[in-house]
């Protein structure tokens, strides 16, 4: 989404015209390569060229934008140092720690399928 502003809570995001704070969470989030370089930067700080590296190469627009766009929801923070997660983004992480046990459970399911 060329030109998309950085969802906030209260303002109209895709799929909402209220601005509800689940409705802005999901639309940023939603953002393809958003939630990857979350993961990557919770695994360990990086600068952009590192990260880029970790994040299987995609292309150094996309991941400026994302950037971009966490900074301004103050989800990650740059410094001369490289990127990493604010006490917010570490929030982030935490709260999606149901969908990675309910990943492991759904791969266990499928290997049980499989078998």
């Amino acid at each position: 989404m060329a030109g998309a502003r950085t969802p906030r809570p209260g303002s109209p995001v895709r799929g909402s015209t209220t601005g509800r704070p689940v409705m802005a969470a999901l639309d940023l989030l939603g953002r393809r390569w958003t939630l990857r370089v979350v993961w990557e930067l919770y695994q360990q700080s990086a600068g952009f060229r590192e990260l880029q590296r970790r994040c299987d190469q995609m292309s150094s627009s996309v991941l400026a934008t994302r950037l971009n766009e966490l900074t301004e929801a103050r989800i990650v923070v740059g410094d001369v140092d490289g990127y990493r997660l604010t006490a917010l983004g570490r929030d982030l992480v935490a709260a999606l720690d149901p969908l990675q046990a309910w990943s492991k459970r759904w791969e266990r399911a499928i290997r049980k399928l499989d078998d």
